[in-house]
Order: structure tokens, then sequence, then C-alpha cells
């Protein structure tokens, strides 16, 4: 059998992509429709519950509670069990979840029902990020890991349009006497636990179980990745705990944080922000309209990880894309008059807030390797998913402190503008490194320096 060549990986890492990235895109697009439609149900949900602002908050809040309490221990099953098995168990019982918020009635049950949401998915998100660490060298994670945040622009240019015409079937047949909102989450939760039994006769753990592979394409690619787990080894943390305790993992815990404040603090008031701008209320026409601010954060995810490819550059290509976001949050406050300029600031931050992040990935998946990645990317995801509890809260306190519609905004605004400027930090705490430069006492295949030159 002849040796792997640097076309064998090549090729390992084009089927790869053909293979996987499709799938867990799916995979994101419902787990970010499923946490975040809530936002589309918001004026006929409280209008039939008779739900507070303050209750609505905490609801869509609390997901992140329970979230962050299991993310750790999902996504060391993970490693241990399987990423086939596990990640298909967390989307089977997240969308039976999320079907159950059509009998969420009463303030208590809303509450209950979405914390128990956050419990189901945790582990997912990570779980996905560790998954590509299994598959793709660094070189390239950068861009797959924008591939796979397509998903969440994509629930929204999808799940926009299908959410606000599940809501307006509303008094129709097709309804079957349920609410807008009820059929609405019926509908989306179990087209999740479906793709979520596909998944589990789809997916490959590893290479090593990819019959799609060729020999050499298989070895060619774990050559590689062995090669790289051996120095996040040596220069990272080398265990769960110390993984955990790590200043630097906590670092990127606060960065995400920000992220994830600036992220919900947008999307969980998207639909009714654009139906005041337009002064109507949550439907199928809003429902197009939410999905522009996502379609140009796909497309920004797209180029910025090739920017900064190009640049050799991503610490400050991200701090920079970052705080375009925060820009974006705060003209969109302060033209709040002007509905036209109002949305088109809210494309710049939904812009600004995603393409960040695939080159923020790069950062903790380039540090962490083994059980310590398992566990460090998990934290790094729970801690900052918090930023999502925080958010709502945060928007509506700020509101309603200062008698304000826009004070929420600023507040999202500083917080991102702090977030761009921890991240200029990064290199201060040996995290990033220059792009074109390899780690010391490497052997670098002839093929990972050719992508290095070229690539992530």
């Amino acid at each position: 059998m002849p040796a792997p060549t640097d076309q064998d990986l090549s090729l390992a890492i084009r089927k790869s992509i053909r293979r996987i990235i499709p799938m867990v895109t799916l995979m994101f697009i419902l787990a970010y429709l499923d946490r975040s439609n809530i936002g589309f149900a918001k004026q006929e949900f409280q209008l039939d519950t008779g739900l507070s602002d303050a209750a609505y908050a905490f609801g869509a809040g609390i997901f992140f509670i329970g979230y962050a309490l299991f993310e750790v221990p999902s996504n060391i099953l993970l490693y241990r069990i399987g990423a086939r098995v596990w990640l298909a168990r967390i989307m089977v019982t997240w969308g039976l979840v999320s079907a159950s918020m059509m009998f969420a009635h009463t303030e208590s049950v809303f509450i209950f029902l979405r914390f128990l949401l956050g419990v189901s998915e945790a582990g997912f998100f990570p779980g996905v990020i560790l998954y590509l660490t299994f598959w793709f060298p660094q070189h390239i994670r950068a861009r797959v890991t924008g591939y796979f945040l397509f998903g969440a622009p994509l629930a929204f240019i999808i799940g926009g349009p299908l959410s606000g015409s599940l809501l307006s079937l509303e008094g129709t047949v097709l309804a079957f006497g349920l609410h807008g909102w009820q059929l609405m989450f019926l509908v989306e939760g179990l087209l999740a636990s479906a793709v979520g039994i596909w998944v589990f006769f789809y997916l490959d753990d590893r290479p090593d179980n990819a019959s799609w592979l060729t020999k050499q394409e298989k070895e060619a690619l774990n050559k590689t990745l062995d090669q790289e787990e051996q120095v996040k080894l040596a220069h990272g943390p080398k265990g769960v705990w110390q993984a955990l305790l790590d200043i630097r993992v906590l670092y990127l815990c606060l960065i995400w944080f920000t992220v994830q404040v600036c992220g919900y603090g947008i999307y969980f008031f998207l639909p009714t922000q654009i139906a005041t701008l337009m002064g109507t209320k949550v439907g199928l026409l809003v429902g197009f309209i939410t999905a522009i601010p996502p379609l140009c954060a796909a497309i920004a995810v797209y180029y910025v990880p090739r920017i900064s490819e190009r640049l050799q550059e991503r610490r400050y290509v991200a701090s920079i894309t970052f705080m375009s976001g925060a820009v974006g949050i705060a003209i969109s406050g302060l033209a709040d008059s002007i509905p036209l300029i109002a949305i088109v600031a809210l494309c710049v931050a939904a812009a600004g807030h995603l393409a960040m992040q695939p080159l923020y990935w790069t950062f903790p998946s380039s540090y962490l390797g083994g059980a310590a990645a398992a566990s460090g990317i998990a934290l790094i995801n729970s801690m900052g998913n918090l930023g999502g509890f925080v958010a709502p809260n945060l928007r509506v306190w700020a509101e309603q402190t200062f008698h304000s519609a826009q004070a929420g905004l600023y507040f999202l605004a500083m917080v991102t503008a702090a977030g761009s400027l921890m991240i200029l930090a990064l290199r201060r705490f040996g995290i990033e490194k220059p792009m074109n430069t390899p780690p010391a006492n490497r052997n670098v295949s002839a093929s990972e320096a050719k992508y290095l030159r070229h690539s992530d």
C-alpha cells in the first residue's frame, strides 16, 4: 500500500466537508430555530397567555441556565461515547421538548419548559465544535466553522418565513384548532427530532469509521490531526480540571459571554423590533423582513474568514468585525424613527456578530486538545451562553429603568464593544499566534505548510 500523499490529505478534507458540513449546518439551523422561535411567537403568545414582558424575558433567558449547567458533562460524554450517538440523542430530546412548548399556557409551565429545553440541548454547539476538530486540521478549521455557523442566519432566513407562515395559519383548517404559536412549536420541534434520528445513521465518529474515505486518505488526515494534537497536549492544559481552571480558558469565556449578549439581545427581539419599525404585527411580512439581517450575516460569515486568510491575521479582523456589530446596534437605536436606516444598521449588527465567530473559535480549538478540549470548549460555551440569559433581561431592565425603548440597544452596544477590545488582548494571554507561524518544535508536512501559507 503506497504511503499517503498531500493529494490524499486534500481529497480527505474535501470529502469530509461535503459529507459532514451540510448535516451539522442543518442541525444548527434547527437548534437555533427551536431556541429562538419564541421571538416570532412573542406577540401572539403573550396575548393568548397573558404573559408579562418580564416573565417572557426570564423564560427566554432561563434556557441558558439549563444549558450552562449541563454543558460540560454533556461534552465529556460526547468525547467518551462518540459524537454520532450523543448528537442524535441531543437532537431527538430537544425536539420533543420544543414541541411540548405548545402546552405552555401558564407562566410556570413556560419557564419550566424553557429550562428543560436548555438541559436537553446542552452540549450541542460545543459538541459540534469539538467534532470538527476530529476531522479538520487547524489550517482549514476557521472556514469549516464558518460553514457550520451558516446555520444561525439560515435559521432566520428559512425560519422567519416558516414561523411567520405557521403563525398565520391560526383560524384556518390547517391549524387543526391550534393557535398559530402552538402549531409553530409542534412542527418545528418534531422536525428536529426527525433529523436527530437521521443523524444517528448518517454521521461517523472519526475518520477511521468513514467508509467513504480510502485507507490512504484516512492515514493522511489522521497523521496531520495527530501532529496538531501532540502540540496542543504539550503546550496547553492536559486534563479536564486543568482546562476548567486555566486562566486563558476563563478569559475566552468572558469574550464568548459578550458575543452571546450581543446575539441574543438582537435576535430574541428582532421580529418585534422590526414589527414596531414597520408599524404592524408579527406575521408573514415581518418574517420575510426579519430574514434580511441574517442574510447579510450569512454573506459576511462567508467572506470575513477569507479576508482573514489573505491578510494572515485573525485577531484584528475578529476585533474590527465585532466592533462593527456594536456600531450597528447603536445606530439601530438612534435611527428608530427612520425604518430603512434602522434595518440597515441591524444588518451590520448581525453581520458583525456572526462573522467574527469562526475566527474566535480558532483560538480555543488551537490551544486545547484531548479531554481538555472537551471540557474547555464546553466551559467556554456554557459560561458564555449565560449571556443568553443576561441579554433579554438586561435589555428589558434598561428599557424600563431609563423609560426608553432604545436604552437596551445602547447597553448591548457597550457590551459588544467591550468584547471587541478584549479580543485585541488575546496576544497578551499567549493564545493567539501569527497564522503563518507554526508552533515551535513541530514538524510540518508539505501539505500543511501549503495550507498555512494560503489559508487558515
